[in-house]
């Protein structure tokens, strides 16, 4: 390869080491800076989402609404069922105090006297304790428990809390869960929940007490279950139809979008092939008869021409030459322009039929247009070699307005896995960094190639540098 670049080839290794601190009126080394990196690879695009992934989703959405569902419809069934218990437990002490427990007590039993102890103790063990009631207490007013069915705590006092006091002043019954950890509680505490209920009674003599029952928690367990039971068979048998009923409809919808999805593509694809055909057709009118028009009257100035020399006019030749050198560059500018609003069909000519072409093209008197390759088939796929057409292309026209260059040389090889594009200038090459963040009017070409490397998953490198020439380097992996 010819070489460009302050005496490096165009496949220069870019990782060679730079001075360390270069002088200010040292010539500038280029090095090869990435304009383009890829972001996907090329002719891949994202599949379409499998039915069978769809519904998957689907599936496992209404498994997540299921278990949310589940877990709340748990949390609320408790707490309505402990709501109900409580309320149920309420119930029963009440009763138990008005039918059982208010008729045994005697005024003696605020004095200690064991035959008033004895026989509410006999009344409580015969119709109170129970599976339903495990504990009865009575309290004084200050705290004293004077009578229990567990005997070790008659006597102690407590401090009467807020609640209890409220009760025991207000005449309600308040029940709730109770917090066996208090020192009150302590021959309580065998590890299982209760329901606490206390209300107040009266002794024959007036005398105000504070009565407390124990229930067991397992009565709000039971109700949960029932509760759940009953909110879980609804609530399942209603999500479980909604979702049947919308299967069919989603299964028309994914459809109807699939089907979208073709015609759009369809109409995508016919509207490619209309402006293909119409640039085919607009190509083919300007070749058959604008080109071919000029290229006539292109004769016909010559032979004028060499009749007036002839004739001895020779003012008037040089005037009808220029007129031919005009014609026959407008015919080069109509040639160029045909390429590029038609390239060659890649597919049946081939790539480097297609850059043997356009080599030829762009080469005049004063610039020496060189390709060398030895591939073949590239291996690329359709989208590649359209990529690697259109850089060369435009590394060419940039090559040919702006460097001034007298050789260019275009290199395609395989390096690896991957196609290598390199076309090289001995131009007046140019900065490569404000060139690409503020490019001029008429520059913006550099830009775009590096916007169709990137989304064809390519790698665009340049190395230029002002009056070292200018290389471009395209890596294109073959799929």
């Amino acid at each position: 390869m010819t070489t460009f670049l302050g005496g490096a080839t165009a496949s220069d290794d870019d990782t060679a080491p730079a001075p360390a601190e270069p002088s200010r009126d040292a010539p500038r080394v280029p090095t090869w800076v990435t304009v383009a990196a890829a972001t996907r690879r090329p002719g891949r695009a994202p599949a379409p989402p499998r039915m069978s992934r769809i519904y998957l989703q689907l599936v496992t959405a209404a498994a997540v609404v299921f278990v949310a569902v589940a877990m709340a419809g748990g949390f609320a069934s408790r707490t309505v069922a402990e709501r109900e218990a409580v309320k149920d437990a309420a119930k029963t002490t009440d009763l138990l105090a008005e039918s059982v427990v208010q008729p045994a007590l005697r005024d003696t039993l605020l004095t200690h006297d064991p035959t008033a102890y004895a026989a509410l103790d006999e009344m409580v063990r015969i119709r109170v304790l129970s599976p339903d009631v495990v504990r009865v207490k009575v309290w004084t007013p200050d705290g004293t428990i004077i009578y229990s069915d567990e005997p070790k705590v008659v006597g102690l006092a407590f401090p009467l809390d807020d609640d209890e006091r409220a009760a025991l002043t207000d005449g309600t019954t308040l029940a709730e869960i109770s917090d066996v950890t208090k020192s009150e509680n302590r021959f309580e505490q065998n590890g299982d929940k209760l329901l606490e209920v206390y209300r107040p009674v009266r002794t024959p003599g007036g005398s105000r007490l504070l009565f407390e029952a124990y229930l067991p928690y397992g009565a709000v367990s039971t109700r949960t279950g029932v509760l759940w039971r009953g909110f879980a068979s609804i609530t399942f048998t209603s999500l479980l139809l909604l979702l049947l009923l919308m299967l069919p409809i989603i299964w028309r919808l994914l459809d109807r979008v699939r089907a979208a999805q073709e015609h759009r593509v369809a109409l995508l694809e016919h509207a490619v092939d209309a402006s293909t055909d119409e640039r085919r057709r607009i190509a083919d009118t300007l070749h058959d008869g604008v080109v071919q028009e000029l290229a006539a009257a292109s004769f016909a100035v010559s032979g004028a021409a060499e009749r007036a020399e002839s004739d001895g006019r020779t003012e008037t030749a040089d005037v009808v030459r220029r007129a031919g050198a005009a014609v026959r560059g407008t015919i080069g500018s109509l040639q160029a322009l045909l390429v590029d609003s038609y390239p060659p069909d890649l597919s049946s000519a081939g790539l480097v039929a297609a850059l043997t072409d356009l080599a030829d093209t762009a080469r005049t008197p004063d610039i020496d247009v060189r390709l060398e390759t030895t591939m073949g088939p590239t291996g690329l796929d359709a989208e590649g070699e359209r990529l690697v057409y259109r850089v060369a292309q435009e590394s060419l026209r940039n090559a040919i307005r702006h460097s001034t260059a007298a050789h260019i040389d275009i290199t395609l090889e395989l390096v690896g896995a991957d196609v290598v594009l390199v076309v090289a200038d001995d131009g007046r090459g140019f900065d490569v960094r404000p060139t690409f963040d503020e490019p001029r009017d008429g520059h913006f070409g550099v830009r775009v190639m590096g916007g169709l490397a990137a989304r064809s998953g390519a790698l665009l490198d340049v190395c230029s540098a002002p009056g070292e020439g200018t290389a471009w380097r395209l890596t294109v992996p073959r799929a």
